[in-house]
Formats: C-alpha cells, sequence, structure tokens
C-alpha cells in the first residue's frame, strides 16, 4: 500500500524543490496535481522534456516517487473543441508521465452534469482515442465521480467503469465528496470490488444536513455545488466506516492525503494526515 501526498497546498514551493519538502514531512510518494508550471487546470502541458529529466532525478535524489499524475482537461467537452484540445493535452500529459516512469494518472470524467448524455458520448470518443496510448505506455487509469460532473453518484462512476471494461481502467473514491456521491462509503467500496485502487482522505461536512441548511447559498436554489477538503475529524465524513470497509474490500492501493483547506499550516497538516492515516491502518492489525 501507498500512502501519498497532494501537495497541492504548497504549490509554490519549485517544482525541483518539490520532492525533498515532500520527504522532510515524511511521505515517500506524490500525488501530483495541477500546477502552473506542470501540467495546469484545462490547460496544455507547460513543462518541457529538459525539464521532466531534471524532475527525475531530484524525486530519486530526494528518495520519493510519484504515485500517480492527476491532470484535469475537458475531455467530455461537451463542447467539441474543448474535448479535441483537452485530447491533445491528455496525449502530452501521458507522454510526461512515461517519462518519469510513472505508471498511474487519476481523473476525473470533466463533463457537464446539464448535459449527461451528450457529455457521456463526447467521453467515450475521447476514450476510444487515449486508450491506446495508455496500454503502448504500461499507464493505469483511475477514475472519480465529482460533484458537478456529469457522473456525480459514486455507483453510477463504478458501473460506468466496469462498461469501459478495461484491466487499465480503475474506480477512485474521493472522501471529501462523500456527501455528494451517495453518501454511502462502506456500500460504494464494497460495490466497486477489486475496480477500487485509489482513495482520497480528507473531511467535508454534509451539505444536506439541518434541512440542507448546514450551508446556505445565494441566489436560493442554486445549482452550485460546496464541499472541503479538510484535516480528518474536522468534518463529518465516517471515517471508522470508511477504514473498516476498506479493510473488508482488502485495499492495498494508494491512499492520498488531499487536503486543500489550510494552506497556512499546509505543512502542519500534512504531517498530520500522514500520522493519522496511519493510526487508521494501525487498527487493521
Amino acid at each position: 500500500m501507498k500512502i501519498a501526498l497532494d501537495p497541492y497546498m504548497i504549490r509554490n514551493v519549485p517544482l525541483l524543490e518539490l520532492p525533498a519538502v515532500v520527504s522532510e514531512l515524511g511521505y515517500e510518494w506524490i500525488e501530483l496535481s495541477p500546477r502552473e508550471d506542470f501540467i495546469p487546470f484545462f490547460r496544455h502541458p507547460r513543462v518541457d522534456d529538459a525539464t521532466v529529466r531534471k524532475f527525475r532525478k531530484a524525486l530519486e535524489a530526494a528518495g520519493v516517487g510519484i504515485s500517480s499524475l492527476l491532470p484535469l482537461f475537458r475531455w467530455s467537452g461537451p463542447d467539441e473543441d474543448a474535448r479535441q484540445a483537452a485530447v491533445r493535452y491528455w496525449k502530452r500529459a501521458i507522454q510526461i508521465a512515461a517519462d518519469l516512469g510513472v505508471d498511474s494518472m487519476i481523473s476525473e470524467f470533466n463533463g457537464r452534469p446539464e448535459e449527461p448524455d451528450r457529455s457521456e458520448a463526447q467521453f467515450w470518443k475521447s476514450l476510444d482515442e487515449l486508450l491506446p496510448l495508455f496500454e503502448r505506455e504500461g499507464i493505469r487509469l483511475a477514475l472519480e465521480p465529482h460533484p458537478d460532473d456529469f457522473i456525480e453518484n459514486g455507483y453510477d462512476a463504478v458501473n460506468l467503469i466496469r462498461g469501459i471494461n478495461h484491466p487499465n481502467v480503475s474506480f477512485l473514491y474521493c472522501a471529501p465528496h462523500t456527501f455528494h456521491i451517495g453518501n454511502d462509503a462502506p456500500g460504494i467500496i464494497k460495490y466497486a470490488g477489486d475496480l477500487l485502487t485509489h482513495v482520497h482522505l480528507a473531511d467535508a461536512f454534509d451539505h444536506t444536513a439541518s434541512s440542507g441548511n448546514r450551508y446556505i447559498l445565494n441566489p436560493p436554489g442554486t445549482q452550485a455545488r460546496i464541499h472541503q477538503h479538510l484535516d480528518i475529524g474536522q468534518g463529518e465524513v465516517d471515517f471508522d466506516e470508511l477504514f473498516r470497509e476498506l479493510r473488508a474490500n482488502g485495499f492495498d492501493g494508494t491512499l492520498t492525503a488531499c487536503v486543500f483547506a489550510w494552506e497556512e499550516l499546509a505543512k502542519e497538516s500534512s504531517v498530520f494526515m500522514r500520522e493519522k492515516i496511519n493510526e487508521c491502518l494501525a487498527s487493521w492489525s
């Protein structure tokens, strides 16, 4: 099992210094999410081959590996121009992963909930073009449902991934999205079975609680989604039941600390999360 850090809260650390900083925080693995000087949100990667080589050497020097790259591109459109651009961005991101020796990538479905049928059609079109590249490079892809996507429910996401029917494609459960994707972590984890290869760990409040008034969004009736990525224990996700089901499911994949809420306490939060994850795992024995 791997315990990784999503270093988004310390993304201002220069890329080539990042591995050493992550090592100082006690992690051996990085799940590299979007950053402006590498692979930014929804745009073409910004890194060149020379920097990729330097980054790989920095990782080796620090004794830190990349568990996964996590690019986010609009490969489900639904706009066709956006989809074609996203496929182009994906191709470069896959090459970067291969050059780094990374065998795992993570992403979302990245379509629109108000156009689910069109988004899914665009998703399949992109997948048909990209799956051969994942196969060629020996890279696995884990997909997660996400608030404000055309696939938001965890069970629906597992069903779609089963429909992809490819050994390189698996499911990611994101704990801080629990209250958006069905509020049933044990059930979704059990349903996913061996399709579950990655878990994102952070806490969140239940936005549906108190008659939906845990948060008050304006204007009334807005379709905006709201959630947090807090330290474990600061929200309402039941991590005891989540870890019990992971154990029952025989989970042996990657657990990633992905707290985004405390940039002013980024290092303290990262250390806390590492210790808390190890504490939860210790209860398995």
